[in-house]
């Protein structure tokens, strides 16, 4: 990942040899010695892969933790190369390439350790400001000051994470020069192959820290990956000192703050993951109480107390956006499931897809199902709601299993852990069919997730329906992205169904909305149309609701055939989506 900079290599140090007569302890015959050349290709690749995981550690915070755009991605390993590039250029204004790569090492090491919790604690800082002056005026809970001076400052805490990725960016931009002035400077002659030599170990260095963040780093706490990677840029920089000692000025200086950056990053490695924690809990109106980072998202549980006899109310944010509160999840879960069972002929066997929690899994079971397939992709989430962990306060693991009624440990539900695409090509070569197939999967708000929503994979769910089965699907709000939703519409349509749309205020989202669709016979509208009672005892949802939830107002689908539909590959209900809730923002 590393920038181009081959006319970054400067002359000066190939008069270091002159400056410093000892420079050359392993040269013989002109040539540079072995151990040194692999020493230094070595560090090369070390620090390649360090590079490469301090792009996905910021923008992964950036995506976990704010719950940012999957375009945020991509700006940062963006800025992050440009800035590697401008970082090649600057290295040669470094005079000393030995002193220059010795004191580098250690600002890496500290950049890359501090960055993601000073980014958690100016952001934390930054929501609270506004209560600590209202606090400091005694200003009421309803008039808390969040415009002006103090909106500002919380929207330029949000770009925190590009400013540390420039940073680094600049400094690990230095890195290959600096080396490939040491190699020519321990060498009496021109070496030819200089900078392709440092950049096949650059890439391949690369390569390794790509793999180490796929299968081991992602498992694990953000700022501990963050400590651990930065380790490894100490250990680069205590080792150049040891091998060339006599070529660096102030080593002892340097060697000093070597040590001092060592008790730094033990500190962030035993209880940074908690002061991460403790600044990101700040995020939250109400108390974070339980906090776990799974192989692919961030799950945040938090609690409001409500007093008056009324229990508390749990609520489940992943990657910082709210997934449910137990305060009113009935609302959309009987929405999402009732209708669909209802317009659907038999209930023998569900298929649900995403719903890990098992709260949508729950409404289902009501129906007296012979069995139901659950496929999540997050096996850690299935666990919490399923066999709470040991380190989950126990009242919020009770609160949990109340919450889905224990309905993942059923033993008519088979749990599939599979990514959905995939997944249902599964089910597909066993020849399964469902007599009502539920999607209960996130907004599309990320690349991966459009494709879930496309025709493609629309089309294998029709294969996997009886004729007369019925299939929903969680649309997003039809009020903050109607293009969005008119566009899931048009989709199954295209993948040739007969498709009905609804939607319902669920107080902790707004204003909601679902996809039904039939395969053949009446549409899932007029089944519904004939139902005078609910066949299941809902407390909230009745037939006069389920009716209602079908009317939109009259100009809604005005431009329906000006929406397109999401076609594989076509990212357009991914771009309809982004548009939407930016304009909202």
């Amino acid at each position: 990942m590393q920038t181009d900079s081959h006319n970054a290599i400067s002359a000066n140090d190939t008069q270091l040899q002159q400056t410093h007569p000892s420079a050359n302890p392993t040269i013989e015959n002109g040539k540079l010695g072995l151990f040194d050349d692999i020493l230094l290709l070595g560090i090369m690749a070390v620090l390649a892969g360090c590079g490469l995981i301090y792009e996905y550690l910021l923008s992964h915070y950036a995506g976990r933790i704010l719950g940012a755009l999957e375009a945020a991605i991509y700006t940062m390993i963006g800025l992050m190369i440009v800035s590697m590039g401008l970082g090649a250029f600057a290295a040669r204004k470094i005079r000393c390439a030995f002193t220059g790569f010795a004191v580098l090492e250690l600002c890496v090491a500290l950049c890359g350790s501090l960055a993601i919790l000073v980014t958690a604690a100016v952001i934390g800082f930054g929501q609270q400001l506004p209560l600590i002056v209202a606090n400091t005026l005694g200003l009421p809970a309803d008039q808390l000051p969040d415009g002006g001076f103090i909106g500002t400052l919380q929207k330029l805490a949000e770009y925190l994470p590009y400013v540390w990725g420039v940073l680094l960016g600049l400094m690990i931009g230095m890195e290959i020069p600096l080396i490939a002035r040491v190699r020519q400077a321990m060498s009496e002659a021109h070496l030819m192959h200089n900078a392709g030599t440092i950049y096949g170990a650059d890439y391949i260095g690369a390569g390794i820290g790509a793999a180490i963040w796929v299968g081991f780093m992602l498992a694990i706490d953000i700022q501990l990956a963050a400590a651990l990677t930065a380790s490894f840029n100490l250990l680069a920089g205590f080792i150049f000192i040891w091998r060339f000692w006599h070529q660096i000025r102030h080593v002892k200086l340097l060697l000093v703050g070597h040590f001092i950056a060592t008790g730094i990053l033990v500190l962030l490695a035993l209880h940074g993951p908690s002061w991460e924690q403790n600044f990101n809990n700040l995020l939250y109106k109400d108390k974070v109480i339980y906090a776990k980072a799974t192989r692919f998202q961030q799950l945040t549980f938090t609690e409001r107390l409500r007093g008056n006899g009324l229990g508390p109310v749990h609520s489940l944010y992943i990657n910082g956006r709210l997934q449910f509160s137990s305060s009113d999840e009935h609302i959309y879960h009987s929405f999402l499931v009732h209708p669909t069972l209802a317009a659907s002929a038999r209930h023998d066997k569900v298929l649900i897809i995403g719903g890990g929690d098992g709260l949508g899994l729950t409404q289902v079971l009501q129906w007296q199902p012979k069995q139901v397939v659950l496929m999540d992709l997050d096996e850690e989430l299935v666990e919490l709601f399923k066999n709470p962990a040991s380190d989950m306060p126990e009242h919020l693991s009770d609160a949990l299993l109340a919450l889905n009624q224990n309905a993942l440990n059923d033993p008519r539900v088979q749990i599939m852990y599979d990514d959905a695409f995939n997944g249902v090509d599964k089910l597909l070569a066993t020849e399964q069919k469902f007599d009502a197939i539920i999607v209960d999967l996130p907004d599309p708000s990320h690349p991966d997730l459009n494709k879930l929503y496309s025709d493609a994979f629309y089309l294998k769910l029709k294969e996997l329906m009886s004729n007369d089965a019925a299939l929903t699907i969680q649309s997003t709000s039809p009020y903050h992205a109607p293009n969005a939703f008119i566009s899931i519409a048009n989709t199954l349509e295209l993948a040739g169904f007969n498709v009905d749309q609804y939607h319902h205020n669920v107080p902790s989202f707004g204003e909601w909305g679902w996809s039904i669709a039939t395969l053949g016979g009446k549409s899932a509208r007029n089944r519904l149309n004939n139902m005078q009672q609910l066949p299941v005892n809902d407390p909230w949802l009745t037939p006069g609701l389920i009716h209602a939830a079908f009317e939109f107002p009259g100009n809604f689908y005005q431009n329906k055939s000006q929406i397109k539909p999401n076609v594989l590959g076509s990212s357009q209900l991914y771009q309809y989506h982004q548009q939407a809730w930016l304009e909202n923002q």
